[in-house]
């Protein structure tokens, strides 16, 4: 089930489902440790003998945001028990505290006590072994707890009343000797008041409140999380001093103020277009942790079909997204994607596939021997892509001090294996894993992005008078560039192919349609408008464009990953965000004209006509429905929809600003 709903402060990240069931909960990173793993924590309410988890069908929940914030804006009516629910959960943008206010609102003309119940299914540290669960009376408290991973819970009523902390609560054994799990203690509206459990526990509590006719009260709910108990007993009084509202305010107040800290000319963009941008940008920065990794996505629920996750660092992914992020004007932080990636390389020089947020090596399926010779188990391109990044993250911001820092330890040490791990015959990146890590070879993304690194680390050489290493990268650069194009271009077919795979005879050519190849325009290796490029790019076009009611670009021609049809003609694969959003960006490069920016602007209606209703963007879409497939949110999908839009309006402005010029140009000849 994707993430319907995320929210975070760069320290804590919580995930929800269209259900509003928190699924994942992220402390001390972003995407390390899960401390839910995919469980459920729920909200239940209980009135007149009835009680219902909102996970039930008798809920209708509209789940969006407010506006321009990470503060959640949901409303869930249940016509059988004549009950609304108005919830706004977020993560306090500088505390480590979960925050949630939910709004009873009565539809009777007449009094109800109604109960509110809020169940907590913890794997702390991603294991149940040896957790435990108790009730403080002093606090009026809730806790669970391991090592140094402490969660204190609490709950009240917002104004008077007979019972204004927590009303009842209870512990209890949950997935372990035939026992379901204490929430399902909750579903008679009365908790056992057990005060501790130990092992694999779960706990409830609940808020008892009477609801006056036609009327409504506010139900405080909060998480306090920390590594001690006087950490998390602190922020729990800060919360009961400052109040609950107040610290949703401000939180909703400094993400208004962040997604808005550059004045940017929407110009022609229909407002839902604007709208997902700013979520598109907010959404980002819940996948990035505080110490600089960029997560790609953060749903446990990917671990059914695959038994890993996406909580990884890709330096790929993070090189992109920060691009994005430069483009939209928060360079501050790709800074720290930088210096977290320039702890992360290797001696040799590379980076590895991906990382886990707090820069260990994470897992991988890349081989280090294959038919008994020893192999660099790489995707080449992600070692290329930090550095084409970096150096337009130097260009936007002339950060010099900051690049003089990174310059030997990253950029020369990374562009020296470029340089080095070349065929000597083609001139090309020895062979690696492509960007899609599915298969071994020499391919023309990488080759690219290898292309775009080089030039990159050259100008950078000459910034400090490098000489001979600035041209050693330029000659580098070059000859991968003519590899390209004698090597990797089909003239029968007129476009660039996937890539090839090394073999005694030369290189054996993979002709298989595959979006990657726009990184060819994407990193400079050739002009949008190129002869050879605009051929490639109509044919991916033409044949990878999803036939039928969604449309979509797919990756490439018969995709197997998570592939929902065999009929590859219509079909050839599942339309990604990403790749769709690569054609609208090759359509706004070789524009000259406003008219010619149209169908770049439809491809951008396309994503926000396929994105969630509260704006979330998943990893691919279903191409007979519509619904999202593989994990959502893809951080990698949201920053490309920040950066094609940038690029939109840069030359949207470029070209109105050109005709206003030629039309004042006519006018001025016609006074003549």
């Amino acid at each position: 089930m994707p993430r319907d709903l995320v929210v975070g402060n760069g320290k804590i990240l919580a995930t929800f489902d269209s259900k509003l069931n928190m699924r994942d909960l992220y402390y001390p990173y972003v995407g390390q440790m899960n401390h839910i793993m995919g469980h459920k924590n729920r909200i239940g309410v209980w009135v007149e003998g009835q009680f219902r988890w909102l996970e039930h069908e008798s809920w209708e929940n509209h789940l969006d945001y407010c506006s321009e914030s990470l503060v959640t804006d949901v409303i869930s009516m249940n016509r059988e028990l004549s009950l609304e629910l108005g919830i706004n959960d977020a993560i306090h943008y500088r505390h480590n505290l979960f925050l949630r206010r939910v709004t009873l609102k009565n539809l009777v003309d007449r009094s109800r006590e109604v109960r509110t119940f809020f169940s907590h299914d913890f794997s702390i540290n991603q294991t149940d072994v040896g957790d435990t669960a108790l009730f403080n009376p002093e606090g009026d408290t809730l806790l669970h707890y391991k090592f140094n991973r402490i969660f204190l819970i609490s709950a009240s009523q917002k104004g008077g009343g007979e019972d204004k902390g927590i009303f009842q609560y209870a512990t209890g054994i949950k997935r372990f000797g035939g026992a379901e799990g204490t929430w399902r203690d909750a579903e008679d509206g009365v908790l056992e008041c057990n005060p501790i459990a130990q092992g694999s526990v779960d706990s409830v509590i609940s808020v008892r409140t009477i609801l006056p006719p036609l009327g409504d009260v506010q139900v405080w709910y909060w998480i306090a999380v920390g590594e001690s108990w006087p950490e998390v007993q602190e922020l729990d009084c800060l919360v009961r001093e400052q109040g609950l509202d107040s610290l949703l305010h401000e939180t909703q107040a400094y993400w208004r103020t962040w997604v808005n800290k550059s004045e940017i000319d929407f110009a022609n963009l229909p407002q839902p277009l604007v709208d997902l941008y700013k979520r598109s940008l907010l959404i980002i920065r819940t996948q990035i942790d505080a110490g600089g990794a960029i997560i790609a996505a953060n749903d446990s629920d990917i671990m059914e079909t695959n038994r890993d996750h996406y909580s990884y660092v890709w330096p790929r992914d993070g090189a992109l997204v920060a691009y994005a992020l430069d483009k939209a004007g928060y360079s501050e932080i790709s800074k720290r994607f930088f210096s977290f990636c320039t702890k992360l390389l290797s001696f040799e020089g590379f980076f590895w596939q991906k990382y886990n947020p707090d820069g260990s090596v994470g897992s991988s399926w890349h081989p280090w021997i294959k038919a008994g010779k020893p192999q660099v188990p790489i995707q080449e391109d992600e070692t290329a892509l930090v550095l084409w990044a970096l150096w337009h993250y130097y260009q936007l911001t002339r950060d010099l001090e900051f690049i003089e820092e990174l310059y030997t330890p990253l950029i020369c040490k990374a562009a020296d294996f470029l340089v080095e791990y070349r065929d000597p015959v083609t001139k090309l990146p020895e062979k690696s894993y492509d960007l899609w890590e599915e298969r071994q070879g020499i391919f023309t993304f990488t080759a690219a992005a290898v292309f775009g690194a080089l030039r990159g680390a050259a100008n950078f050489a000459r910034l400090f008078g490098h000489h001979s290493q600035a041209v050693k990268y330029k000659l580098a650069a070059t000859e991968v560039k003519q590899g390209i194009i004698s090597y990797l271009f089909d003239p029968e077919k007129n476009r660039f192919l996937r890539g090839g795979y090394p073999s005694p005879e030369g290189l054996v050519k993979d002709y298989t349609l595959d979006s990657s190849v726009a990184g060819i325009f994407a990193f400079g290796v050739l002009s949008p408008r190129h002869q050879k490029v605009v051929s490639t790019m109509e044919f991916i076009r033409k044949e990878l464009w999803v036939k039928g009611p969604v449309g979509g670009v797919a990756r490439y021609t018969n995709d197997y990953y998570h592939q929902v049809s065999q009929n590859i003609h219509d079909i050839p694969g599942n339309p990604w965000f990403i790749t769709t959003l690569w054609l609208a960006e090759w359509l706004i490069a070789k524009a000259e004209s406003l008219s010619e920016l149209a169908p770049a602007l439809e491809i951008l209606h396309w994503c926000n006509r396929y994105t969630s209703p509260a704006g979330i963007m998943a990893e691919q879409i279903n191409p007979l429905t519509g619904d999202p497939l593989s994990v959502s949110p893809l951080t990698w999908s949201h920053s490309t929809y920040v950066l094609v839009v940038q690029k939109y309006l840069s030359k949207f402005h470029s070209l109105r600003s050109s005709c206003h010029g030629k039309q004042e140009e006519v006018e001025g000849m016609g006074k003549k």
